[in-house]
Parts: structure tokens; sequence; C-alpha cells
């Protein structure tokens, strides 16, 4: 549980309704870290820029760096 509230959709502005949108698609629901960076525009998209390109990366195969993040987030305690 974070420690601020996040940004609620209907007080988010285009982009980061969209990126929610992308959010509730993919994952199944808004992913905290979406809902706290929204505070901060350059933040907010400079995260998104970043997770795109890492979906975009094809030098390791999409099942190991799966893997590799299940196993970062199970040794910090993350969720996601």
């Amino acid at each position: 549980m974070a420690r601020i509230e996040g940004i609620p959709q209907r007080k988010a502005g285009l982009v980061v309704r969209l990126a929610y949108w992308f959010s509730k698609r993919m994952v199944g629901k808004v992913v905290e870290p979406a809902l706290i960076t929204a505070h901060h525009p350059w933040i907010f998209r400079a995260s998104g820029a970043y997770e795109f390109m890492l979906d975009r990366a094809r030098v390791v195969d999409a099942r190991l760096k799966a893997l590799v993040s299940l196993k970062a987030a199970a040794l910090i305690g993350c969720p996601f």
C-alpha cells in the first residue's frame, strides 16, 4: 500500500486515462505505480516510455524477461 493516494480516473488527464485503460487491459486493474506516478506528468511519461521500450526489447526471450521480473518482484516483496 502506498503512502500517498493515487490520481483517480475521473481527475486524470487524457494521457493518464489512456495509460489506465492499457493497465486494466493488460493486468486487469490499474497498477499502483501508475496511480502514484500520475501525480507528476514527466515522471509518468518517462515511466511509460521505459515500460514501452522494455516490452519492445527483443535481445532476451520474452519468457526469460517475465521470469526475471517475477524473481525480482519476489525478492523485494512486490505483488506484481
